[in-house]
């Protein structure tokens, strides 16, 4: 069995690579701008973006690789490729920038990035057309009064009142608005650990659905009207369900009962 050590250090090594990569990558956007500049091309030209986001798929599934992930990746790679593109053209000196350190606080060092909003709506049908309209992609969940909107990596989760007293409970005292933004972490029970030592006052423990989402919600802050949750994915990559979002609002309903 190969050492720990041995494998971080080839983990290390596979990421200097891809550091590497990653600057000659950019490397070329710099030239692919400078052309663009000269010939007066579109700087967005979407059937490229499509194009490359359907064979980077194709190229992850046949390495073994989550295409949902891999897709993730290189959005994240064509929106630098952009900012890439306008930089150039400014005059001003890039910022300088440091390597970071190990002085992270908890939550600094497990938070990556907004995995999805959730949103309270009186009319879920009219909520829908809003969405679609946009662009989004729009799919019923398990529950039919729970609809996820999707575009690139945004989630926007839709939850109607349909006969879940306490969805009905929150928008009668909240109305139609966001009800919460979940936040995804390495580790949700790492997070609610780093919270609890914090003292912020916690909604649940961690809710975990049949998909294999672990997931725990702050109590809404009276300051500033935020509440939060902070999600982790340890089963497959899938669409968030119903199941987690109604364990929510009924822990919500149940701390409001017993207050």
């Amino acid at each position: 069995m190969a050492d720990l050590g041995d494998l971080r250090q080839r983990i290390d090594a596979i990421d200097a690579a891809l550091v590497n990569l990653l600057a000659d990558r950019m490397n070329v956007c710099r030239e692919v701008a400078e052309i663009k500049e000269t010939t007066g091309a579109a700087v967005i030209q979407p059937q490229r973006v499509r194009d490359v986001l359907s064979s980077r798929r194709q190229w992850a599934i046949d390495a073994g690789v989550d295409a949902d992930f891999a897709e993730q990746l290189f959005r994240t790679l064509l929106s630098e490729t952009h900012r890439i593109e306008g930089a150039e053209s400014r005059d001003e000196s890039a910022p300088i920038k440091l390597a970071g350190n190990t002085q992270r606080s908890e939550l600094d060092t497990v938070a990556c990035r907004i995995d999805h909003v959730v949103v309270a709506v009186a009319d879920l049908d009219a909520a829908r057309k809003f969405f679609d309209g946009m662009g989004f992609s729009t799919t019923v969940t398990d529950d039919a009064s729970v609809v996820t909107a999707e575009a690139g990596g945004v989630t926007v989760v839709l939850v109607g009142a349909n006969h879940n007293p306490a969805v009905h409970q929150r928008l009668a005292e909240h109305g139609s608005g966001v009800q919460h933004i979940a936040i995804e972490v390495l580790n949700a029970g790492f997070t609610r650990d780093a919270l609890d030592a914090a003292g912020v006052p916690l909604l649940t423990d961690v809710v975990v659905d049949a998909e294999g989402h672990e997931q725990v919600f702050t109590a809404l802050d009276p300051v500033t009207g935020v509440q939060l949750s902070f999600i982790s994915r340890t089963g497959h990559r899938v669409p968030m369900s119903s199941h987690n979002v109604s364990a929510m609002f009924e822990a919500i309903s149940n701390t409001a009962t017993d207050q």
